[in-house]
């Protein structure tokens, strides 16, 4: 069996990180790139995209399967089924921290005109239909490292400077 014979990687990084997200107290999402083949809820539909929530308190009858994502939800207090091609997620999350995966867009959006006017190049991958993985990643450089210095925030008039808000937990 070579590689264009095995099945994508896809559904077993879904799977992974969703096991990795409910281990660690997080919240699965995954964003999904909806066409005629998603069965979600098209009001909640934006942009051509939707974010689900697939943890465990949010979902019934999950099941992550190697060509679907299945499982029954209630929007709007509606209950719903969902039907997720695996091949249309286009990332997975934990919603605490961001932390997760993104794959490449499906074959459609490969193929779309780019909005830019300038010409897009893809890679030979891209175009054979090959699954390539990017992996989200907080990126924590000390400061003074990296290859731009960081500006210095403008420090704030004396007696009422703008409020800012910070998440305590």
């Amino acid at each position: 069996m070579n590689a264009q014979d095995s099945t994508s990687t896809r559904p077993y990084l879904i799977r992974a990180l969703y096991e990795w997200c409910t281990d660690n107290g997080f919240t699965p999402y995954v964003a999904v790139r909806v066409d005629d083949s998603v069965q979600v809820p098209r009001e909640y539909v934006k942009d051509g995209e939707i974010v689900l929530n697939i943890s465990y308190d949010a979902t019934s009858a999950l099941q992550l399967g190697n060509d679907f994502i299945e499982f029954k939800a209630r929007f709007g207090g509606q209950p719903r089924e969902i039907i997720v091609p695996v091949g249309r997620v286009i990332a997975i999350y934990a919603r605490e921290n961001g932390q997760g995966m993104a794959f490449p867009p499906p074959v459609d959006l490969l193929d779309a005109p780019a909005p830019s006017a300038a010409p897009v190049a893809t890679a030979p991958a891209a175009e054979a239909g090959e699954d390539r993985v990017m992996q989200l990643v907080v990126a924590d450089v000390p400061e003074g490292e990296g290859d731009a210095p960081r500006p210095t925030p403008p420090s704030a008039p004396a007696g009422g400077g703008r409020p800012a808000l910070k998440r305590v937990k």
